[in-house]
């Protein structure tokens, strides 16, 4: 079992840990956090045995017995701790979105390849089952006519900024925002099934804070467009399409896809894509996927499709920040780019 370490002890680290465990490729090592309760009270609720506490990072690290670590941080402090780890000789798997800008993902992955560890995104959509069968169904791109993705869900944490606080999520500090956030699902799904657009507009609303509080952002393809809609200041039940050349493929979400449909405007019929009933933890399909490569990364196969999941997390990042730019929103952490 590959032995794993915790860096954020917040419900989607305990989500993770769950996932893990459940998958029986993992055993909870370590835990770390500032706080020696913080880290207790996670242990706790983990309900796992013999698992490791620490409250300096600096010996987190040194655990020669850990092997992977899961970073769900706040956004802005991933880079150093996925770089400290690396130089540890630790994979890392870093919650979505991994890193503030480009600089930081290309410096991450050369330093990964380097030490000879891996480096994973945890953005769990493309991880899916029911992603892959969607995958699987599309036709060439010159059949591709258009895409729209949605994915709106309003956020507890903007009661916060109402009141008058700047919460994580929504610090420019802490590289937040809403196209951080639930943004990254229907641009994972965008890049993952059509590859990096040719260029990208935003038009944000921005909140007090000075993120993003909601969006819209267009994807420019060679011959078509994918428009993304995303927020954390309000909810959408909106449905996500693929426009083909002879009909359209319908989704009941773009973060998780549980029902799709297919209709044919020459034959006028319509039939239903042979979906997966979706995991009861979301985040279980990606700790698989990462487990398998990284128990077998020797391998060519392997080796190529890790390769490609690298290299989709390179280009899904890069337009993030382009997005981000076009809408000027500025990170403290973008000065790296200068």
């Amino acid at each position: 079992m590959l032995k794993l370490g915790i860096i954020g002890t917040n419900w989607i680290s305990q989500q993770f840990v769950q996932a893990a465990v459940s998958s029986k490729r993992y055993a909870l090592h370590s835990v770390y956090s500032r706080r020696q309760s913080s880290a207790t009270e996670f242990i706790e609720e983990s309900m796992q045995d013999n698992v490791q506490s620490y409250t300096h990072l600096e010996e987190f690290f040194q655990d020669k017995q850990l092997e992977v670590v899961y970073i769900a941080s706040p956004n802005a402090l991933h880079f150093e701790q996925a770089k400290q780890a690396i130089l540890n000789g630790k994979h890392v798997i870093v919650e979505k979105p991994a890193f503030s800008n480009p600089a930081e993902m290309n410096e991450i992955i050369d330093l990964a390849n380097l030490h000879k560890v891996c480096y994973f995104e945890g953005a769990r959509n493309i991880h899916e089952h029911n992603f892959q069968v969607l995958k699987n169904q599309l036709p060439t791109l010159n059949q591709i006519m258009g895409a729209s993705f949605t994915y709106m869900k309003y956020s507890s944490r903007y009661d916060d900024v109402l009141a008058g606080d700047v919460p994580n999520i929504f610090s420019l500090e802490f590289s937040g925002g809403a196209l951080m956030d639930l943004g990254v699902y229907p641009i994972y799904a965008a890049v993952g099934l059509f590859g990096q657009p040719q260029t990208v507009e935003y038009y944000a609303q921005k909140i007090r804070t000075g993120v993003d509080g909601s969006g819209y952002g267009i994807l420019h393809y060679d011959g078509f467009d994918v428009s993304v809609h995303f927020g954390k200041t309000a909810d959408s039940f909106a449905p996500s399409e693929i426009y083909l050349t002879d009909g359209t493929i319908v989704l009941d979400g773009i973060n998780v896809i549980t029902s799709a449909t297919q209709t044919n405007r020459q034959t006028k019929t319509e039939a239903t894509l042979a979906l997966q009933k979706a995991h009861e933890n979301p985040l279980y399909e990606e700790a698989c996927a990462f487990a398998d490569l990284l128990t077998s990364i020797d391998k060519a196969k392997t080796a190529t499709q890790y390769e490609e999941l690298v290299e989709l997390s390179r280009s899904v990042n890069l337009v993030l920040y382009e997005m981000r730019q076009k809408a000027g929103i500025h990170f403290p952490a973008d000065q790296k780019m200068n």
